[in-house]
């Protein structure tokens, strides 16, 4: 039997479990996010399938979103709802005989040793249904990059099958932003150099990217366009990266003195999730989107690991001065990331 990655994403996570709790808003556009009430300034956490051919998605202003779609259902974000989902969800995955990365409240790898991987495929997606109510699609691949990409050409609630030998009938005439990792940026930088597709992204010599974009990463990127990923599947608890808060306003903040009292407040709250995690810090983030709509962030490096409160805050304020005053603020936001 050979061995396969499994790549499980819940079908519109959010907005399922809400539908769950509201089986009459089915067949309508639902977006969630904020406090539910698109007047106020907030941004989308997840829209239903319903919603999206509107242009309505994740990070997209609440305001707009009703703009976009004026007859949609709009519901306050319920975090506690989410996690328990998710955890009900994982919990089935692991009584397959599989090695289960979470990945996030909605994804997982597995992989698994096999000689029927699409009916495997299809129990995960029965069991799931069967134990939550929710649908899912799975991707499946010889590694996670093929698993990964394969599960968004099954959505929804199907399963695909992306290998080596089909890797570039299906992704090869396809812009290099398709690929897992490539964002729009370095597609790009890409672009300026002639390289528009994955198949002529994989056709470049890696010493000329590595020139371009470093010797690590150069290189991987041709990797990432051929298809090829070794990072394994590891069955280790999932393991937040980083912890954060933030806040939009709903009337600018012109006032920097009253910014720095605000970015001192999210810092003291992300003090106690770092203690909670019971991990030290290692080093602390600002971000700052300015009115309209524009964001940026600075970090501050910790000179050694901590979760001591004070030491938080005055990482947050040094971020923060490598900003410039006097611009209106709309939305601040303070995170801290753990080591590794």
């Amino acid at each position: 039997m050979a061995r396969w990655v499994l790549h499980v994403d819940l079908d519109q996570f959010v907005a399922a479990v809400e539908l769950l709790r509201r089986p009459e808003l089915r067949g309508r556009p639902v977006v969630v996010g904020g406090d539910g009430d698109p007047t106020k300034r907030g941004v989308v956490s997840t829209a239903s399938y319903e919603a999206r051919p509107y242009g309505v998605h994740s990070g997209l202003p609440l305001r707009t979103a009703a703009r976009r779609c004026p007859d949609a259902v709009f519901l306050p974000v319920d975090r506690e709802a989410y996690e328990a989902a998710s955890a009900q969800v994982m919990a089935t995955l692991r009584e397959f005989e599989a090695v289960v990365e979470v990945v996030g409240w909605d994804e997982a790898f597995l992989g698994i040793v096999d000689d029927d991987p699409e009916g495997t495929a299809r129990l995960i997606q029965r069991r799931i249904r069967e134990s939550t109510d929710l649908d899912c699609t799975v991707g499946i691949g010889r590694n996670k990059l093929q698993a990964k990409l394969a599960t968004g050409f099954g959505k929804p609630a199907g399963v695909f099958r992306l290998t080596g030998e089909t890797w570039f009938d299906v992704l090869g005439d396809r812009p290099t932003d398709a690929l897992w990792g490539v964002g729009p940026k370095t597609a790009r930088r890409l672009a300026a150099m002639g390289i528009g597709t994955v198949s002529e992204l994989a056709g470049t010599d890696p010493r000329v990217l590595a020139e371009r974009f470093g010797p690590t990463i150069g290189p991987w990127l041709v990797r990432l366009a051929r298809g090829q990923d070794t990072s394994p599947v590891v069955g280790t608890p999932y393991v937040p990266r980083s912890r954060s808060r933030e806040t939009t306003f709903q009337h600018n903040l012109d006032d920097w003195d009253e910014v720095r009292r605000e970015v001192v407040r999210l810092a003291r709250r992300v003090a106690d999730d770092v203690a909670a995690e019971r991990r030290p810090a290692v080093r602390v983030v600002v971000k700052v989107r300015y009115a309209p709509f524009v964001t940026h962030t600075h970090g501050h490096a910790l000179e050694t690991p901590t979760a001591e409160p004070a030491t938080i805050e005055e990482a947050a304020l040094a971020a923060l001065d490598r900003f410039s005053e006097g611009r209106p603020v709309r939305l601040l936001g303070v995170r801290a990331e753990f080591p590794g």
